[in-house]
């Protein structure tokens, strides 16, 4: 038979292994914002932010990506892009990690926003 007092601590339990139900609402710590120049110069494995635009698709998942001053290569893969199409005037903020493959220098693309 359960009395009350099972029954509040059961529900005390149940509510304490919930998630937290606040959302935080302040700024994000993303990488700070960059240029290409800064993406080129970084130590491999830095995480910054870059706004610009995909101007051209390489092969698979890469792609050239400029600031207006400077081009990068990017992957950047299929579940980033999510569905949405982007061309070569749309504005995007990318959030990567700097990397290097047998052709050079290239940023690694975890997040992408439509500006």
């Amino acid at each position: 038979m359960t009395t009350r007092r099972d029954f509040f601590i059961m529900s005390a339990l149940a509510f304490a292994a919930s998630p937290a139900l606040a959302q935080f609402t302040g700024p994000s710590e993303q990488g700070a914002q960059s240029s290409v120049q800064d993406a080129l110069d970084a130590r491999i494995g830095a995480y910054m932010t870059l706004e610009g635009y995909i101007t051209h698709h390489l092969r698979e998942d890469y792609y050239r990506f400029t600031d207006g001053m400077n081009e990068i290569r990017v992957e950047i893969p299929q579940t980033v892009f999510a569905g949405r199409p982007i061309g070569p005037n749309d504005r995007v903020r990318l959030r990567v990690e700097v990397d290097r493959g047998l052709i050079g220098r290239y940023l690694w693309v975890e997040a992408l926003e439509i500006l």
